[in-house]
């Protein structure tokens, strides 16, 4: 289930808001400038589904994205917990970064936790299939997939370099609540 838990970025123990209702989350995120949509991820996917595969079963989806917000390429983000680079993964992802586009993510399976640093407030936003959030470009954030990672996500891009972090060197994302797979 969809998760928004926002904290003040200097109380990373005290919540100021907490919420799974789709609604909510998506009106609370887009106070903030953040697209947060509850989709419909219609297509199973099995462990031999590959990149193209994925594709192929959200290609009209995908079509219709990159139409309505002019992106040039799209890319399949999967993990899965018998990779044997997830930890490499995890640990690059986990690092606070930004981005000179916006990062848009349609998760088709799975669940991660994409953490938001906006206005002095840590927007923890555990997205799960159906899910689309679109990040604006220059927003602080990191993003965990948990110790045991489950998740596969369409990654849209304005330009043809695909996903290009530019790494804060802040280590707050340490001062946060990790994503278990289990509860955040």
């Amino acid at each position: 289930m969809s998760l928004l838990t926002v904290y003040s970025e200097n109380a990373p123990s005290t919540p100021e808001f907490r919420s799974n209702d789709g609604t909510r989350i998506m009106h609370a995120l887009r106070e903030v400038g953040v697209r947060f949509e509850r989709w419909d991820a219609s297509r199973q996917l099995s462990a031999q589904d590959d990149d193209q595969a994925v594709m192929q079963a959200y290609a009209s989806d995908i079509e219709r994205l990159m139409q309505a917000g002019g992106y040039r390429s799209v890319d399949v983000l999967r993990c899965l917990p018998e990779n044997p680079n997830r930890t490499e993964l995890r640990a690059k992802f986990l690092s606070e970064h930004t981005h000179d586009e916006d990062e848009v993510r349609f998760f088709v399976e799975g669940a991660g936790v994409f953490y938001l640093r906006l206005a002095g407030r840590i927007y923890m936003t555990l997205c799960e299939r159906n899910d689309l959030i679109s990040v604006p470009a220059g927003t602080r954030h990191w993003f965990d997939m948990g110790p045991s990672p489950r998740f596969t996500v369409l990654r849209l891009f304005t330009t043809p370099d695909g996903w290009v972090a530019k790494f804060t060197g802040d280590t707050i994302a340490t001062r946060f609540p990790a994503f278990d797979n289990q509860t955040v």
